[in-house]
């Protein structure tokens, strides 16, 4: 999908976490190089949590959000 619409003007952000089935067990550097492999081009930006009292602010947010202001919304 970045490849595709970046030119577009898309930005991909990812912010691994291991909160989702565990599948982003490594370090910071392990994730970024795993991603690489796959031809990632997008910014990945440090493991974060998204659940619990240390989620992400961003997420805390997004959670917090009305039916109708994005899919996590309640």
């Amino acid at each position: 999908m970045h490849a595709k619409y970046a030119e577009k003007g898309l930005s991909i952000l990812g912010f691994p976490s291991n909160q989702f089935g565990r599948q982003e067990p490594g370090t910071n550097t392990q994730i970024k190089e795993f991603a690489k492999s796959y031809n990632a081009h997008f910014d990945m930006f440090s493991k974060i949590d998204v659940n619990g009292q240390t989620a992400h602010p961003l997420w805390k947010w997004m959670k917090q959000q009305p039916n109708g202001r994005g899919f996590l919304g309640k």
